[in-house]
């Protein structure tokens, strides 16, 4: 008796310092993540090194971490500096009026007032709809100029996390075996399921991870070039903006894409809108169509439909954090089901009796 309470206690501790301890990490959850993340998409790399200059794992290990700064980490950083520095430019025009989102609004209205007349038949008003576009765009940009404001004056908590990121990445980039099977030891789940369980937890991180970033990338690269080419404003601040909506799957880019075409349209530019809507739907538009299934919903080996619904709540549950974390949560959702229907299912189904061939009830 007093043995069992004695367990009781302890497994009751080990609950709350584990609570305690996640509610202690929860101030750096995002540079945890992406440590994480960071090893899991480049622990092929570190493997293909060990195969070539053996079981070196400090020299292995910061190998694969200076091959992540140089080709993730560091263009990253280069390009949100551009994305700030252009949208407080945008920001400063909007506030001295070189930039007035509500004319253009209006341009469109007077160019195609079927637009408006559509929007009657649901209820919608324009003018308040307008109204609420000017709010959207005029919030954008002065987030954009508070995120620059605030980087420079928590400049230090920024390269903190930066660094800690880094720094747990080297770790688990070198370790990250040893504490996958530590935690198989302590899980009571048995080794097979948590093999599995982590076998698919790390699937679909590096799936979403890198297919997302890649279509995100990919989107965002035609946007801004064809933007450019058609000469319109801050081309490479709207290339950013698409490649960061194209994380939502089934919309993405044409958020973007397509009011410019239609206020291109609607002040006249017929051939530069026909061109933009062209290469919207031909070419940014089927780079999402074919390559979203076959790099993120082939690899996590989910139903397009599922990962579409997963990617828009985790956003909205866990931020931007969330392309990944939503599909994740949604896979392993699906592997918990699979093993219990398979384990759980087959010995039920074994446990119920048969009738005997021919027999029949009686009344």
């Amino acid at each position: 008796m007093y043995a069992k309470l004695e367990t009781r206690t302890f497994l009751a501790m080990l609950v709350g310092v584990s609570f305690a301890f996640i509610w202690l990490m929860k101030p750096f959850f995002g540079p945890i993540f992406w440590a994480v993340a960071i090893a899991l998409i480049f622990h092929p790399v570190q493997q293909l090194l060990v195969r070539r200059l053996g079981e070196r794992p400090n020299i292995n290990a910061l190998i694969t971490l200076m091959i992540c700064m140089i080709i993730v980490v560091i263009p990253v950083l280069f390009l949100g500096t551009a994305l700030i520095a252009e949208g407080v430019g945008i920001y400063q025009k909007i506030q001295e009026g070189e930039i007035r989102p509500g004319e253009y609004i209006d341009q469109v209205n007077r160019s195609f007032p079927a637009i408006q007349a559509f929007l009657a038949q649901f209820d919608i008003n324009f003018g308040e709809l307008r109204d609420r576009a000017v709010s959207a765009i005029l919030g954008g940009s002065q987030f954009l100029a508070k995120q620059a404001l605030g980087i420079g004056q928590n400049t230090f908590q920024f390269f903190l996390g930066l660094a800690l990121m880094v720094y747990l990445a080297f770790f688990l980039l070198r370790d990250g075996h040893k504490l996958v099977e530590l935690l198989i030891k302590a899980l009571p789940l048995g080794d097979e399921r948590e093999r599995l369980l982590f076998a698919k937890f790390a699937e679909v991180t590096r799936a979403t991870v890198k297919g997302n970033l890649l279509i995100a990338i990919i989107q965002g690269a035609l946007g801004g070039l064809i933007f450019w080419a058609l000469g319109i404003t801050g081309a490479l601040l709207w290339g950013v903006v698409m490649a960061i909506v194209s994380l939502l799957p089934a919309v993405g880019a044409a958020i973007v894409w397509v009011p410019a075409a239609v206020y291109l349209a609607a002040v006249g530019d017929i051939i530069p809108a026909i061109i933009l809507t062209a290469f919207g739907t031909i070419v940014i538009g089927l780079a999402d169509n074919l390559l979203r299934p076959i790099l993120v919903g082939r690899d996590t080996k989910m139903p397009d439909y599922l990962v579409l619904l997963s990617t828009l709540g985790g956003i909205v549950l866990f931020g931007i954090n969330g392309f990944v974390m939503g599909p994740l949560v949604a896979a392993l959702f699906m592997a918990f089901w699979g093993i219990f229907i398979r384990e759980f299912g087959e010995e039920a189904h074994a446990s119920r009796p048969e009738c005997e061939p021919g027999s029949k009830d009686e009344d």
